[in-house]
């Protein structure tokens, strides 16, 4: 049950009746629950055991991390065990990240190392025959959060229903945002426990007014659009001519490789549109995950802009505890390269994620030490005059459009082959024919000039918002709304599964 499908509308329509019908906030809770279920079941049924398993575990494990009911008993025995224990769940949640997406990338390496083909053969035969749970990369990063935000005094849950609601609500469950607990529990108005009492939280949730409603069905139909429309057909595109290495030439691996980053970012932006939408309805509100980041002038900031939550969680749990920038500039740029190679092997078991990761951790270390050598000379007016900016832009894109090469083609061998590629290398005379004129319906030179006319739709966009300050108003989105669904129902090639389904 994809976001941009029938199934999903009727699905969501029937989730909001019975959701605002429902007069309690506890019951709107179970129904949370039950959709939730339901909606993961169309994809694995066969993992939802697992999950709830999983759940149970860290609720529970959280409480006996909890704050004591007497702090008389807070004691250094008792701060030694709540650290036993919050790295019990650490373990166990890596563990189980480890079990299903990297079991097989781990026996590859050990065979290969000390050459043992029955261990390169049951690597083989893993990976053939278990399918991770789709979500569990961000299934398990918010348990981690959670248990770690407990250790550091927050009120854990009070209900095991609450919890588990939250964590398998289903708009943000496959593919994020990654959303801590406290932030959906204040919404809902749900139970939260600290020493020997309960922190009752007063439900406030209401009906969403139209100006709402309109928000987030608006939310929906540009999701559907972005997705559908454009990051689908680029898709194409990219698969094509990424399947086709050794037919595409220099020009063809470059218009691939820019039209990958579109897809990417819109694909991926969409698919939280789409599940920032679903929550508006229910009177909720899921963070934000990109924030322009195209238009970063640093690496730094790029990371910032993309990926907000993830960048959040790795602030907040990998980089600040191990020092972040109290510890020098070399202790500093240490822990870059070491969050940003975690944040790598988080998106996949591959060579081509480790290098991705080492890329940006390399990306983020160098604009650390260019940012210390320009205060030091002061000559950060250098940078702040039109030039600079210009020069600054051109270099962080560069830099992260050429490293998505690394995380489109995980398989070092085809990555490496693209870039030794990119520069005077011919294509096949039948990869035009085939690719541009049969499937796409374009010649190259059109195909250029349509990527072209996304990328000044997103400056127009970025302008508005950033530059004028300005939205749309809610009827006029009303308005555009069945157009843009209309549309989408029209002119939308077969759907692309989400590129983070993977992750």
């Amino acid at each position: 049950m994809t976001f941009i499908s029938f199934n999903y509308t009727l699905f969501l329509l029937i989730v909001l009746g019975i959701y605002w019908l429902t007069p309690r906030q506890s019951g709107r809770v179970f129904i949370l629950l039950v959709a939730s279920l339901i909606f993961y079941g169309t994809f694995q049924l066969q993992y939802i055991p697992l999950i709830l398993i999983i759940t149970l575990f860290n609720f529970y494990l959280a409480q006996a991390i909890g704050e004591p009911e007497d702090w008389r008993i807070a004691n250094t025995q008792w701060n030694r065990r709540r650290l036993l224990l919050l790295w019990l769940g650490i373990i166990c949640n890596v563990l189980l990240l480890l079990s299903f997406k990297y079991i097989p990338f781990l026996l590859n390496i050990i065979g290969i190392i000390y050459n043992l083909p029955k261990i390169l053969e049951t690597a083989n035969w893993v990976d053939d025959n278990v399918t991770a749970p789709l979500g569990l990369s961000f299934f398990c990063f918010e348990c981690l959060a959670y248990l770690i935000d407990i250790y550091r005094g927050a009120p854990a849950a009070a209900s095991w229903l609450e919890f588990t609601s939250y964590k398998l609500f289903f708009p943000k469950l496959i593919s994020g945002p990654i959303t801590r607990y406290h932030y959906l529990q204040n919404q809902l108005g749900m139970t939260g426990k600290k020493n020997s009492e309960v922190l009752v939280k007063i439900p406030a949730l209401k009906f969403p007014n139209l100006e709402k409603v309109t928000e987030g069905i608006w939310l929906i139909a540009t999701g559907a659009a972005k997705k559908a429309l454009i990051a689908d057909n680029l898709g194409i595109f990219v698969d094509l001519s990424f399947s086709n290495l050794q037919r595409a030439g220099s020009g063809d691996l470059w218009l691939a490789t820019v039209a990958y980053g579109l897809q990417l970012y819109l694909d991926f932006s969409a698919y939280v549109d789409i599940a920032r939408g679903s929550a508006f309805l229910m009177g909720l509100n899921l963070p934000q995950n990109f924030d322009f980041p195209y238009f970063s002038k640093s690496i730094a900031e790029f990371w910032r802009r993309w990926h907000t939550t993830l960048g959040d969680w790795l602030r907040n749990y990998l980089y600040f505890p191990l020092g972040g920038s109290r510890v020098g500039l070399f202790g500093t740029c240490l822990n870059l390269l070491i969050v940003m190679l975690i944040a790598g092997i988080w998106h996949g078991a591959a060579w081509g994620f480790i290098v991705w990761g080492i890329w940006h951790g390399l990306g983020l270390v160098i604009h650390r030490l260019v940012d210390s050598f320009s205060k030091q000379f002061n000559l950060k007016k250098v940078w702040e005059s039109w030039l600079g900016i210009l020069l600054s832009w051109l270099l962080t894109q560069g830099m992260v459009f050429g490293g998505w090469i690394f995380f489109r083609l995980p398989n070092l061998r085809d990555s490496i082959w693209v870039i030794e590629h990119w520069w005077g290398y011919d294509a096949d005379v039948q990869f035009a024919d085939k690719v541009y004129l049969e499937v796409m319906g374009l010649e190259r030179l059109q195909l250029v000039w349509l990527i072209c006319v996304v990328v000044v739709a997103m400056v127009v966009n970025f302008w508005f918002h950033r530059g004028l300050k300005l939205q749309l108003n809610w009827h006029l989105k009303v308005l555009l709304v069945p157009v843009f669904l209309f549309t989408v129902w029209l002119l939308a090639p077969e759907g692309l599964p989400y590129i983070y389904f993977d992750f």
